[in-house]
């Protein structure tokens, strides 16, 4: 039985409080199985990869007899993983079979509120700044620590247990289970106040909770779990609520180098924004209709993104960092020396068919993001363009005549007084037409106009966005989003106007190599990205080699299209998914189910990159 009734109360108090308001989303909670996931034709949001039979657990009772047969774990995890409805799970099962168990709590390790504001003060970048900067923290500094090394089993007890995050802290030697969790879901127990960042007792405002996952929560966590590694056993999907699947971590292992030399798709997720537009939810069929609109797809922004494993019709999720962080050599191939297990690429759309502008905006230089933020890379990025309308555009580089302090003058007067700016009076626009590419390095002025549908391809780093003119714009929750105009003076390359914006910042496309009924046309970068973009066009099927790279895709045009590796394993993607082909595949073949030419295109990272 549970030792600290006061604690079992408060739980279950929590339990009820999180039973009626757990998750603020529309978007779907993955299914603990295949039998309850929707069958769509034309783009899957729940995309699995079958890892072999009898690989995935489920249930708390199943979990609970080999935690019995183990007799002392460590029950670790992720932030935002509500461990006290997991001790609730685990200590019904315990009592029906009249198992007793002391549990250990590690929130109860946890420094003072007051001590952790303190430390986590110069990473935060204080209450009113959209960004902080990345910890140079690690987990156990948010504990006692040397309180919570002097824990010690009962021996009266059948089953000693450690439950929370950072229980792996305890040098026990016993088996680890940690509980993994989406980050979506924990944005969505975040904005229905269901959880605190680490240490806290309270929930806070959902802008500066997330800043605190971003630069200290998923930071500290992340090391942790790394460092981790070798000694979990078992794997859990945290996200349900009363309901656990889960594998054995040989088993997940044997799984991922699988799914490392085949081919790979994360599992997407949606947002809606101020500027949010109309065209995913007409054209991705699996896509929850009720939501007011669709600004974001996190396609492949990996530091958000899972992976979803299947076995006999079980679903698991896990990050894909976890992925990287036992399989990055066989993903990255030759670049894995240089990036380790960070992915250094990311595919989103931005929606605006029938919406608004995005913000003018610009992106930091190498050497500003990291002296500021701490991030290694930039957000070096491009805007494919998927569909437009007639009328759409894309703002781009500066007016050949451009004066920087009467351009700032401006903003800084549109700020204060709420007026409008005619703002191709400094930013040049372009009309947007399908399948062009315009670059936009760090430092570039430059927006999406309405009615467009772009796919954004870029180095990973997705949050760093200094906006300057949000058209008078409000959010989605009726105030203002944050205008940065002193960040982005600090970046702005104002070289970047006149004539050489569409000389050097439109991808001049090129066929460098034609077949019988292929083409391969590159879609040159800016000197700035590390990374090449190409476009395949082909009537039946391709062979193409990896050259130890990873290679990052999407069907752009066409119906649908199959990824075939290791002599004929098929894997089936319709139009706008993305997939990811590793390295260690070594070569792969296209293959178009469509009538009319499929164009995939094809990204990775070039050679003889700089540091």
């Amino acid at each position: 039985m549970v030792e600290d009734s006061e604690n079992v109360l408060k739980a279950k108090t929590h339990e009820e409080i999180v039973v009626n308001n757990w998750r603020q989303s529309l978007q779907p909670l993955l299914p603990v199985d295949i039998g309850q996931v929707a069958k769509v034709k034309n783009y899957e949001p729940m995309p699995f990869f079958n890892v072999g039979n009898q690989k995935i657990a489920s249930g708390f009772g199943g979990l609970t007899d080999w935690i019995i047969q183990q007799g002392t774990v460590l029950i670790d995890g992720y932030g935002g993983v509500f461990f006290k409805e997991i001790q609730l799970q685990v200590q019904r099962e315990l009592d029906e079979r009249g198992i007793s168990v002391k549990w250990h709590d590690t929130s109860a390790y946890f420094k003072s509120e007051t001590e952790l504001e303190t430390l986590i003060a110069p990473f935060t970048g204080g209450a009113t700044e959209v960004w902080g900067k990345r910890t140079t923290l690690e987990l156990k500094d948010f504990f006692r620590y040397e309180d919570i090394l002097k824990i010690k089993k009962e021996e009266t007890k059948t089953v000693n247990i450690i439950i929370g995050a950072g229980a792996g802290l305890v040098q026990w030697d016993a088996p680890v289970i940690y509980f993994e969790i989406p980050k979506s879901e924990i944005q969505y127990r975040m904005k229905a106040g269901a959880i605190t960042n680490l240490g806290g007792s309270i929930t806070d405002d959902p802008f500066y909770m997330y800043k605190r996952f971003y630069f200290i929560d998923w930071v500290v966590l992340n090391q942790h779990r790394s460092a981790l590694l070798n000694r979990i056993s078992v794997v859990a999907d945290g996200q349900w609520l009363n309901e656990v699947n889960w594998i054995l971590k040989t088993d997940l292992e044997k799984g991922l180098t699988k799914l490392s030399h085949a081919v790979l798709r994360a599992r997407p997720w949606f947002e809606s924004g101020s500027w949010g537009g109309q065209w995913m939810k007409s054209h991705l069929e699996g896509l929850n209709k009720d939501e007011i609109n669709y600004a974001w797809s996190f396609e492949l922004i990996t530091p958000e993104n899972g992976v979803v494993l299947e076995s006999d019709g079980k679903l698991l999720e896990i990050t894909f960092d976890l992925l990287m962080e036992l399989e990055s050599k066989a993903i990255l191939g030759k670049h894995a020396a240089q990036f380790g297990t960070y992915f250094p690429i990311r595919f989103d759309f931005l929606d605006t068919f029938q919406g608004g502008n995005l913000s003018i905006q610009c992106h930091p230089s190498k050497t500003y993001i990291r002296e500021n933020f701490g991030e290694t890379i930039t957000q070096d990025e491009t805007y494919y363009i998927m569909d437009c309308e007639p009328d759409a555009k894309v703002y781009l580089g500066f007016q050949d005549d451009i004066n920087p302090e009467e351009f700032r003058a401006e903003l800084e007067s549109s700020q204060l007084n709420n007026e409008k700016i005619e703002i191709e009076k400094y930013v040049q626009s372009f009309p947007s037409r399908k399948h062009e590419l315009f670059l936009i390095p760090g430092g570039t002025v430059h927006s999406s106009g309405t009615n467009n549908m772009v796919l954004e391809i870029s180095a990973t780093p997705y949050i760093f966005t200094f906006k300057m003119y949000d058209w008078l714009a409000l959010g989605l929750n009726g105030k203002p989003r944050p205008i940065n105009i002193e960040h982005a003076f600090n970046n702005l390359r104002f070289e970047r106007k006149g004539a050489k914006v569409r000389e050097e910042l439109i991808s001049n496309q090129q066929v460098i190599e034609r077949g019988a009924d292929w083409e391969l046309v590159k879609l040159p970068t800016h000197q700035d990205h590390f990374y090449e973009i190409e476009r395949i066009e082909f009537d039946t099927d391709v062979v193409i080699s990896t050259e130890d790279k990873c290679h990052i895709l999407m069907l752009v045009e066409g119906t649908a299209i199959s990824a075939e590796v290791n002599d004929g394993d098929g894997y089936r993607f319709n139009y706008a998914e993305t997939f990811i082909v590793p390295a260690a595949t070594g070569s792969y073949k296209l293959i178009n189910h469509g009538k009319l030419r499929a164009k995939v295109i094809k990204v990775f990272l070039k050679d003889n990159l700089e540091g």
